[in-house]
């Protein structure tokens, strides 16, 4: 077959060569060496952000954080516990009371204050990106992009916050609504993308008047206290963004917030089995909830797409941030009519990739976050190779570089039986999966109990429709790999969680509606 020749096993000793070998000297060198920072003050140790001030955990306590990448220490974090965030709770709810009443246009010039800062220091919360979660520099800006234009996107926003006029049925009353922000909010944001999922939560927040509680990852919290020394910069006023670091005592913190009556509102980005666990413990005091759960996106290829552009697509999908992302194509559907074209042309793309340690120019992909992360990936690999894939390039961990790296791999001659057709893999893993008919391939599809994104490749406009208005997700990508944007939606269905981040919806999810209904109004002019 084609595909067998271009891919011999020499082909794949030789491409596993090439990613073993990318980084080796720039690994040891890394070892040694700390990234510099234009401005060290952003580089936060031992202190979260509390009510304007930098403070510690009251035990002392802290964790540390390595870099995924070298595993060297980068540095520690304050261990916050419950009482720790309770703290944190009372000045967010004291800092409301006046914030609430900021005008729209005060709140906008904090915002676009805000953003500007990112913007000016954009290569140092690049460079904080790239050494605790591992993607490349160039991803790494690309982040920092995305996360200061949802800033500038609420900071248009938070001037235009409309109520509505309602027609009353009963003669003589008036009806109007009116958007008040919700209170004390609780964000808890994943590694993945340590600023981008932090100003999507945080702008729509301060834009309707909302204070906020952070938790950062613990994974990733540098880059998330480096925004929070930029809101101080900004002049947010005190008490109303509040970023806090835990690890070990994540669960604790995580409770406190979903528990604590003061806190009117969860956002939360993770996995599905935490964010059921969430919603159960914010039941005790009904909060309103915005969860942005896993998923397993379905990337259909249509005999009738463009193969060179739905490769691009597959490639920009797949293996954006080696695969760590909760958009990422999860499962790659292609039609048996272009089957073989597609694999040859989409393992030749995976094969230019570069992989090694993200400060060195010409990385296109870093490691994974931590040990966990490999196995799972190394599960997935080896049961579809026990089910009868094929692998066709990669397949295999990278030690030379590091414990968390693993080759680009392409698996060919999937089933629906094997673990990466149900589970999230989470990883630099694309396996291609055959199908005959657009019905077939879309009950496929949907069968699963999340519905994030998915995205499709045709040329018929007909079917263009069809299917985007059948697959059982929150987001479809049409001839596209990339979804994500500040003016977009973003959210899913299922199990994926419900609300909507950036776009105008986001705004929504931290108002409620007051009606106010006027009695007596509707009287004939006095003489």
């Amino acid at each position: 077959m084609l595909l067998q020749k271009a891919l011999s096993s020499t082909a794949r000793i030789a491409a596993r060569s090439h990613f073993r070998s990318s980084l080796t000297s720039f690994s040891r060198l890394s070892s040694t060496m700390a990234p510099k920072l234009r401005d060290p003050s952003l580089f936060k140790q031992n202190v979260c952000y509390v009510n304007g001030e930098w403070i510690p955990a009251k035990s002392g306590k802290t964790f540390e954080v390595h870099d995924p990448a070298t595993e060297q220490l980068i540095g520690t974090c304050p261990e916050f516990t419950a009482e720790d965030t309770r703290n944190a709770i009372s000045h967010a709810e004291a800092a409301f009371e006046s914030f609430r009443h900021k005008t729209g246009r005060e709140r906008s010039k904090l915002l676009r204050k805000w953003y500007d800062l990112v913007v000016e220091n954009a290569d140092d919360l690049a460079t904080l990106i790239t050494w605790e979660n591992g993607k490349p520099t160039a991803d790494a800006k690309g982040e920092v992009t995305y996360a200061a234009n949802f800033f500038e996107w609420f900071s248009e926003e938070a001037p235009r916050i409309y109520g509505d006029t309602i027609p009353s049925s009963t003669p003589g009353n008036r009806v109007i609504t009116i958007k008040e922000p919700v209170g004390v909010c609780g964000l808890i944001t994943p590694w993945n993308f340590p600023a981008a999922m932090i100003t999507r939560k945080i702008g729509p927040a301060l834009a309707v008047g909302c204070s906020v509680v952070v938790k950062a990852p613990g994974e990733t919290p540098f880059t998330p206290l480096a925004l929070a020394e930029l809101a101080h910069r900004a002049g947010v006023p005190p008490g109303v963004v509040n970023v806090i670091t835990a690890s070990e005592n994540t669960p604790e913190v995580g409770q406190e917030l979903t528990t604590n009556p003061t806190v009117r509102k969860i956002s939360f980005t993770g996995s599905t089995p935490v964010g059921k666990l969430l919603m159960k413990q914010c039941s005790t005091t009904l909060k309103k909830l915005s969860l942005e759960l896993g998923g397993n996106a379905p990337f259909i290829v249509f005999d009738d797409a463009d193969v060179d552009l739905a490769v691009a697509g597959a490639i920009a999908s797949k293996f954006r941030s080696s695969g760590q992302t909760c958009v990422c194509a999860n499962r790659i559907f292609v039609q048996r009519g272009i089957y073989e074209e597609f694999s040859q042309k989409f393992a030749a793309k995976v094969e230019e990739f570069r992989v090694g340690n993200g400060f060195e120019e010409g990385t296109t992909h870093g490691p994974l976050i931590h040990h966990k992360a490999i196995s799972k990936v190394e599960e997935h690999v080896r049961d579809a190779e026990k089910k009868g894939a094929k692998v066709l390039l990669g397949g295999h961990k990278l030690p030379d570089l590091g414990p968390n790296f693993y080759e680009p791999t392409v698996i060919s001659g999937m089933t629906v039986d094997m673990a990466m057709a149900s589970e999230e893999t989470f990883g630099p893993v694309a396996g291609l999966f055959p199908f005959d008919t657009e019905e077939e391939v879309v009950k496929i599809a949907n069968d699963t109990t999340v519905g994030l994104a998915g995205y499709f490749f045709s040329r018929d406009l007909e079917r263009v429709h069809r299917v985007a208005e059948h697959l059982e997700v929150g987001m479809v990508g049409v001839n596209t790999g990339l979804i994500s944007d500040p003016a977009s939606p973003f959210g899913g269905v299922k199990e994926s969680g419900f609300g909507r981040e950036g776009s105008l919806y986001g705004i929504g999810e931290y108002q409620v509606t007051k009606m106010v209904t006027y009695g007596g109004v509707g009287k004939k002019l006095q003489s």
